[in-house]
Order: structure tokens, then sequence, then C-alpha cells
């Protein structure tokens, strides 16, 4: 299973910003950097604005910045803050009524697959994607 474009995005400019050593990052910077077109990329930044883990910072400097502590950003936060967790935790065919009770063809095989990302995305945080290491963005 992929992510989204629209998560891979958002988690691709938050990983990039918590790796670098710029304070605050301007949009064009991001959008040359990330090759993220622009639209989509301001509108990324005003939805994480708006939940409250980036800030716009106004005037011939401005840019983005975190607004709270990396430490407390998960990676579910930021994908329910962009387009909304619960398409990851449905049905991987599309079934609004696909349940336990009332399972689909793979139900039975992707129910852990998708109980392991969902974990994976609520334990882990922005911060841990900080590395000393060479990374893609």
């Amino acid at each position: 299973m992929r992510l989204s474009k629209t998560s891979e995005y958002a988690l691709r400019i938050l990983s990039f910003m918590i790796n670098s050593d710029v304070e605050i990052f301007s949009a064009n910077y991001l959008i040359k950097t990330l090759n993220v077109p622009d639209k989509y990329l301001r509108r990324l930044m005003t939805n994480l604005s708006k939940k409250g883990f980036v800030k716009s910072v106004q005037g011939r400097d401005g840019g983005y910045t975190f607004a709270k502590n990396a430490d407390s950003i998960y990676l579910s936060d930021i994908i329910d803050a962009v387009e909304g967790i619960d398409k990851y935790r449905g049905c991987i065919l599309g079934f609004s009524s696909c349940s336990d009770d009332n399972p689909c063809a793979l139900h039975n095989k992707y129910a852990s697959i998708r109980d392991q990302l969902i974990t994976f995305l609520s334990t882990t945080t922005i911060s841990e994607l900080k590395s000393n290491e060479a990374l893609k963005f």
C-alpha cells in the first residue's frame, strides 16, 4: 500500500524541514528544492498551519517554521490534517461495509497489515525522521 500524493508531499516537506538547519522556509525554496507544485505546497502548508503544526511568518524574510515541538507531531496527525487518516483504516477494496462480521475477499489478510501501518503512523513522530545521513527528498 502506498500513501496518497497529498500525504507523501506533506511528510516529505516536514521531514525535509526537520532535517535542515534552516529555521524559516520560504514557499519558493520548498517548491524548488522538493519539486512540489506551487499550489499543492501552499494548500498543504495552509492545512498544516490551520492544524497548528507549522506557522506562517509574514514579511520579506518570511516563510514557514514549526509551530510546535516536532516530538509531539505524529505522522498520523500530519496525514489526518491534510486528507484524513480514516482512508487508511478502511477496506483495501473500498467497500464501506467491510468488517470482521462482513469481510471482503482481502479483509482477513489485510487487517493485520492495516493495523501495523496505523500503529506505525500513530507512534512515529516527525522528529524521529531526523537523520545525520544523506537523505532523499
